[in-house]
């Protein structure tokens, strides 16, 4: 058995994040340490690529069950709903460091489930039916395809399109981050060409809906136990209906514990005259509904002229959902799990060495690719969407695109190795 093969002791948590944090005290100042790209070692990273890991589908049939309600505010709810499950790996489990991702890289899969959320609340506007007690075992599935690409290295964007034919409901947008570590946490916010996630329902006059990101805290570096926190504000908005919603987090307790909790408001706005950020500056009168509760638990809503609270979801019982992916047979050189898969491989098997040979060749080749494309005056392109930063916020898809995801929804993942750009 050759050295590389003697399975290695794996760090425990405790040791990762010495290691981890001494690495990022060197960017202590560093305005954006996301858009500097460092190198982890093996040992300290989760074997999973970044595509992969971020995807807002955790609870695929909240997704699904967009559009249902004809009433324009059970819409918002549904969306509100969809909103509190897409990262339920925050929730139920604890934050980790995937594989930066490389240009070109790309990322496809899809979920079928039934298209009702469990536990449902009758929400405004949604047949009894279509809200979740009633619906049998064996009603028919939909599916949710999912295709995202790594558009831009500097700074490190990617593009993502989800779409669920069967209910005419899809989302995009640009993902980036910006993080600063301040000595005790980690900062992370939107970087400047993630506007949100854009959700449009075709089957409702082509509603569209904005749904912004807001900041969050990676905490818990000094002692031992990461933790993701949020104490800020994001909101949703959708032009056609004039409604937005504003929903407000607040973290800290009086003793400095986390205690998830959220206050929010669903109200009528002019979208030419949007200027309310605040919870306390919406007019009494223009309020629909009011939102509340914790987002590691129960969310309620209170329409306006009640006092009764109603269940939006609980998501104390639910777990991020497994996505089914292409065969390995069909899937290309630049598809993440098989462009990583033989570090994966290789930290699972606890040779972390070899693991961190392996990551920093595939480092080292896009230096080279890139070094070889700037000498050439090669301007690089995405392959499925339109720009690598453009159209700002909302990406479009390419021809090669909705190729890509007529694939996903007929299940045929087939795609010309000739045209890969970037591995």
């Amino acid at each position: 058995m050759s050295a590389t093969a003697v399975p290695e002791k794996t760090p425990d948590d405790s040791s990762k994040l010495k290691t981890f944090l001494s690495i990022l005290r060197k960017f202590v100042g560093v305005a954006d340490i996301a858009s500097v790209r460092f190198s982890l070692p093996a040992q300290l990273l989760e074997p999973r690529p970044n595509l992969e890991y971020w995807n807002y589908l955790d609870r695929p049939e909240t997704f699904a069950s967009i559009g249902k309600s004809d009433d324009e505010l059970g819409r918002m709810l549904e969306v509100l709903r969809f909103w509190f499950t897409k990262d339920l790996k925050y929730v139920k489990g604890k934050p980790c460091k995937p594989y930066n991702s490389t240009l070109g890289e790309f990322f496809r899969c899809h979920w079928e489930v039934q298209d009702h959320v469990p536990e449902e609340a009758n929400l405004p506007g949604v047949p009894a039916t279509a809200n979740g007690t009633s619906v049998q075992d064996g009603d028919d599935k939909v599916k949710i395809c999912y295709l995202t690409e790594q558009t831009s290295h500097h700074p490190p964007v990617s593009a993502f399109y989800i779409d669920c034919p069967e209910r005419g409901v899809s989302a995009r947008g640009f993902d980036q981050i910006s993080a600063k570590f301040t000595g005790t946490s980690i900062r992370v916010s939107p970087g400047q060409h993630n506007l949100g996630i854009f959700l449009n329902l075709e089957k409702r006059d082509n509603e569209e809906y904005q749904l912004t990101h807001p900041d969050v805290h990676l905490g818990g570096l000094l002692r031992g136990a990461l933790a993701i926190t949020v104490s800020d504000t994001c909101f949703v908005t959708c032009r056609k209906t004039r409604i937005k919603a504003i929903l407000q987090y607040l973290e800290e307790g009086w003793i400095g514990k986390a205690q998830h909790k959220l206050e929010g408001v669903i109200f009528r706005y002019d979208p030419e005259n949007d200027n309310i950020t605040r919870l306390k500056d919406v007019p009494e009168r223009d309020v629909l509904a009011r939102v509340s509760g914790s987002w590691h638990g129960k969310v309620h809503y209170t329409p306006a002229g009640s006092k009764e609270p109603r269940l939006l979801i609980d998501v104390t019982s639910l777990y991020p959902v497994e996505k089914a992916i292409p065969p390995p047979e069909q899937q290309l050189p630049n598809e993440s799990l098989k462009f990583w898969g033989q570090v994966t491989n290789a930290i699972v098997g606890k040779q972390f060495t070899e693991a961190t040979r392996l990551k920093q060749e595939i480092e080292e080749r896009q230096r080279q690719k890139a070094a070889e494309r700037k000498e050439k005056n090669e301007e690089w392109k995405p392959r499925f969407f339109v720009g690598a930063t453009d159209p700002l916020g909302k990406p479009e898809l390419t021809e090669e695109g909705e190729k890509a995801l007529q694939g996903i929804r007929t299940g045929n993942y087939t795609l010309d190795e000739n045209k890969v750009l970037g591995a």
